[in-house]
């Protein structure tokens, strides 16, 4: 061998042990932790990770210089759990287990886990022939440093995993291009109105039904899902598959609360959506441990499905459940923004923002602000009079000029005939000639229909029916 073969060899030898030493030794973090990431403000976050097997770990966080210790189990797993201050940034945080890792332009703010079916993950720059309403505008003037995106990449498991892909992202056009619009509009109103840094989370996949988004654990509890149904359709729609890959992997990451928008895919088994509904607030509740996380939702918007089901029944279903005693949610109702022949209506930004409202008003306590629309409050029978009184409707009602056409009222004969309706200081009146003593009411009670009935806000009442009957 000679000289020069001999010293080159040695080079590459020498490169290749430390670059070994290196990858084997220095912590390993899931996708969800990395430069840019946005931690949850004045809490106490867990950041967990992998080493070696029993080694010591240190981490330092750069805004209090305050230094945590733990250790890695005999599998070299570790966690542990770190302050935040109040909102602000770039920091660093420091990680050490003999070799170090340094976290880069971290930000200190509010974290929301955005989720669902198409309609959530429709990006700004909309689907073929599916624009989003105004997006290159938006899009143009969308740099925010304060504003950080991660889109989990799509995939699923029979067992919970416990990484996935996706990186943090600043909020550029190129980045907001390829993001989900309702969730960039919903985080862009929280940082415009609080002024703080806002991390957005989008973890979802067009298409797909809820089942797969709930654990092994809760979804267990539901004796009415045929999972062998489900199998026909891929593996995206069995039950736990994508929260095994899609949200499992980031349990415990500090957020602030979750949005939701999905149901289209169960708009069939009404029934069983209101309880596999409140069945996922309760199991990803569970899942992080924090019963306090609030969990926000889009009622999905009226289109005509052309068949012999009726998706008012699932909107009922969603409002059921808006209007039961979990304590933390919301609704946000898009019934005057849906599109007759497209499923994925182009006005992502009234569902991002609608979802704001209920954010700003529920959780931050921002006061003098309206967050829904009308809610049937009462009804009282006089005579042939149905009388209706609603909440969240203190200024009163408005159709913006236009005639109440999509009321129903009936009598103990179960049958329905359309009613005429008037606005009044109290409410509404209505009433109906071939109904003698209305005892029942609903309201847009058909597959398409655009809502004609608001409140003084300019936010839209829920399709509704008050009765129990089964037509």
């Amino acid at each position: 061998m000679n000289k020069k073969y001999k010293i080159k060899s040695i080079i590459i030898s020498f490169c290749l042990s430390i670059l070994s030493f290196v990858g084997f030794a220095q912590v390993k973090l899931p996708a969800i932790f990395g430069d840019g990431m946005v931690l949850q403000q004045q809490s106490n976050v867990k950041i967990w990770g992998k080493s070696n097997s029993q080694k010591s770990i240190e981490v330092t966080t750069s805004w209090d210089n305050k230094q945590y210790n733990t250790s890695s189990d005999r599998e070299g797993n570790w966690s542990l759990k770190v302050s935040t201050p109040k909102a602000g940034g770039p920091y660093e945080i420091n990680i050490n287990d003999g070799q170090e890792l340094i976290l880069k332009e971290i930000l200190i703010g509010e974290v929301w886990i955005c989720s669902g079916q198409s309609n959530m993950y429709m990006p700004m720059n909309g689907y073929k022939n599916q624009p989003v309403l105004g997006a290159l505008n938006d899009i143009v003037m969308s740099s925010n440093k304060n504003i950080r995106l991660f889109t989990v990449n799509k995939v699923t498991s029979d067992m919970p995993q416990d990484d996935f892909e996706g990186e943090w992202q600043e909020s550029i056009p190129k980045n907001v291009a390829n993001f989900s619009a309702a969730a960039y509009y919903f985080g862009r109103m929280i940082n415009k109105v609080l002024n703080v840094p806002v991390g957005l989370i989008s973890s979802s996949w067009g298409g797909t039904r809820i089942e797969p988004w709930i654990s092994g654990k809760t979804i267990s509890e539901f004796e009415f899902i045929e999972q062998k149904d489900m199998k026909k359709e891929g593996k995206h729609q069995r039950p736990t598959y994508l929260f095994n890959a899609m949200i499992n992997p980031m349990v415990g990451y500090g957020a602030r609360g979750f949005l939701w928008y999905q149901g289209e895919a169960n708009r069939k088994e009404p029934g069983n959506y209101e309880k596999l509904l409140s069945g996922l607030i309760k199991d990803w509740r569970n899942q992080w441990g924090n019963q306090s996380l609030n969990f926000y939702y889009a009622q999905i918007a009226p289109f005509d499905y052309m068949d012999a089901i009726n998706s008012a029944e699932i909107r009922q279903s969603m409002l059921n459940v808006s209007l039961s005693n979990i304590e933390g949610i919301g609704m946000a109702c898009l019934l005057d923004v849906g599109e007759k022949d497209n499923i994925h209506p182009a006005n992502k930004k009234v569902a991002g923002e609608r979802l704001a409202y209920i954010a700003l008003s529920k959780t931050y306590g921002l006061e003098g602000i309206e967050y829904s629309g009308p809610v049937l409050k009462e009804m009282k029978t006089e005579g042939k009079f149905l009388k209706l009184t609603f909440n969240h409707a203190e200024n009163g009602l408005t159709t913006y000029g236009k005639p109440l056409e999509h009321f129903e009222i009936a009598g103990e004969n179960k049958r329905f005939f359309r009613a005429k309706g008037l606005l009044t200081k109290e409410g509404i009146v209505l009433l109906a000639d071939r109904v003698d003593h209305p005892v029942a009411v609903r309201y847009a009670h058909q597959d398409w229909v655009v809502g004609e009935l608001f409140n003084t806000e300019g936010l839209p009442a829920s399709s509704f029916q008050a009765d129990n009957w089964k037509n």
